[in-house]
């Protein structure tokens, strides 16, 4: 049998590459709501979630100044956010809204509710929320059996009001 790693192993921080430091930290502190906790001068910054030391890496080492990446290039596909409950989610994505980004697209995958945009370096991001498993939809042999519907995004935003 194949070495699997413990159930409770978490991914526990994304390190970007970013194209304008400080464009970076005001999209990923004043848009998303994380706070930044360490500069290394102006080529790199870590942000978090609360007391954590860091969930978001940002660097400028190998791209300052350079365009985004290719699309049809291997890479990241996008970073995804779990918040705890709808509200918070609602809240964080109003947020996104209000600062005028656009979304690219918005699902409820019957495990999850998620709305997905882009950073300002073209990178993909994901907020999301899980919904409680036992309103996972599976098979009649127990797997799951995910999908993707619309989200109805205006009662995502109401959940935050």
């Amino acid at each position: 049998m194949p070495a699997r790693v413990p159930a409770e192993t978490r991914i526990g921080h994304i390190h970007l590459k970013v194209t304008d430091l400080e464009r970076s930290i005001a999209f990923y502190g004043d848009v998303l709501g994380f706070a930044l906790t360490q500069r290394y001068g102006d080529q790199a910054a870590f942000l978090a979630a609360g007391d954590y030391h860091h969930h978001i890496g940002l660097n400028t080492w190998h791209s300052a100044g350079a365009g985004p990446a290719p699309v049809r290039a291997a890479g990241l596909y996008h970073s995804a956010f779990l918040f705890p409950d709808r509200a918070s989610l609602g809240a964080a994505l109003q947020r996104v809204l209000d600062h005028g980004t656009a979304l690219d697209g918005a699902a409820d995958h019957g495990v999850s509710e998620a709305v997905y945009f882009r950073d300002p370096d073209g990178n993909g991001v994901e907020l999301y929320r899980d919904k409680p498993t036992a309103e996972w939809p599976r098979a009649a042999d127990g797997t799951l059996e995910m999908v993707n519907n619309r989200l109805d995004v205006p009662a995502l935003l109401a959940e935050a009001a």
